[in-house]
């Protein structure tokens, strides 16, 4: 059952169209990620799902409803509809629990539950001036779900945060999903912080939507390099393999892989040979930067017992190239 339905929609902004003659459809309860460049047109069409963006034509619908734009009613947003920008707002020197109270919804049994999914129930008497960016997120995220939505909206959560709370805040929208069963979409320039989050990912250049599919479908079968870009580092594997590692390339085809499908070895007649320019350390695994004779290629490794200058041998696995055309 879609929750959401958009039917070709399409805006221009100041003469240059940001979003052109889309249409997908989002099940109750599915968590999606939208992912794009910037100026792809993932936040206008962020914004005018959530009604405060007027679309040029097309329309969109809730449970049925068409939702309105801003031309066509006083208030901007649909009643049932949430979204939490990056510039999100708290009055100043409100308690906590003032702030939830006056948008609270929320059968009194269940609020409790809500500020511990949004991990604010130990910040209820403080103040919003006393709050870390992280909390007063969390606080305001709290408050838009305390007016019952069927549809939350969040636009770039992780870009204002430091790690820490980057962690905590991924851990809360996983478990408003779960534990409170509400349908969510996520845009992010950043593709890598939506695969662990969400059900389905959509990948927007110019526009358009160019493929849309779960994450793993979409990180090891990217359409074109844009996309596999966008989803994390890459290697375009060229003719050079041909009769290394049982490979054999398409000429007609650029061929891909990514870097954890690289593996090295001691030099040998099966390998290709380059040898160590860079060594990057990233605590769970390093990143292994090979100078060939045909450009750097990248491995991502648990360990390795080479130094930069070491030369080593590399090796693909064939079932993890991906042919794109």
């Amino acid at each position: 059952m879609a929750l959401l339905e958009i039917r070709n929609l399409t805006k221009s902004i100041k003469g240059n169209i940001s979003v052109q003659d889309i249409s997908l459809s989002i099940p109750l309860g599915q968590k999606t990620g939208i992912a794009g460049e910037t100026g792809s047109g993932k936040t206008t069409l962020l914004k005018m799902i959530a009604g405060s963006v007027q679309p040029d034509s097309g329309t969109i619908w809730l449970d049925g409803e068409r939702v309105k734009g801003p031309e066509e009613q006083l208030i901007d947003g649909h009643p049932r509809i949430a979204y939490l920008s990056q510039h999100f707002e708290l009055r100043n020197n409100y308690r906590i629990e003032e702030i939830l109270e006056y948008a609270n919804e929320w059968k009194e049994i269940d609020v409790s539950k809500l500020y511990s999914v949004c991990r604010i129930d130990h910040l209820m008497k403080r103040r919003t001036n006393e709050l870390s960016g992280g909390e007063r997120q969390r606080v305001a995220l709290a408050r838009l779900l305390s007016m019952s939505p069927r549809l939350l909206l969040l636009d770039e959560p992780f870009s204002n945060l430091d790690a820490l709370h980057q962690s905590v805040i991924r851990s809360v929208l996983q478990d408003v999903s779960e534990h409170l069963g509400i349908t969510c979409v996520m845009v992010s320039h950043d593709a890598p912080d939506l695969m662990s989050w969400s059900d389905q990912i959509i990948l927007m250049q110019g526009g358009h939507i160019i493929q849309e599919g779960d994450p793993r479908q979409l990180y090891l079968h990217p359409k074109n390099t844009y996309a596999a870009g966008l989803l994390g580092d890459y290697n375009v594997v060229g003719k050079e393999w041909n009769g290394k590692n049982e490979i054999e390339l398409d000429p007609s085809k650029v061929h891909i892989v990514r870097p954890e499908h690289v593996r090295l070895s001691e030099k040998g007649a099966s390998s290709m040979a380059g040898f160590i320019k860079r060594i990057s350390f990233h605590g769970s695994h390093l990143d292994i930067e090979i100078e060939m004779e045909t450009g750097i290629i990248k491995s991502r490794i648990p360990n390795i017992s080479w130094k930069p200058g070491d030369e080593v041998g590399l090796q693909i696995d064939a079932t993890h190239l991906h042919a794109i055309a």
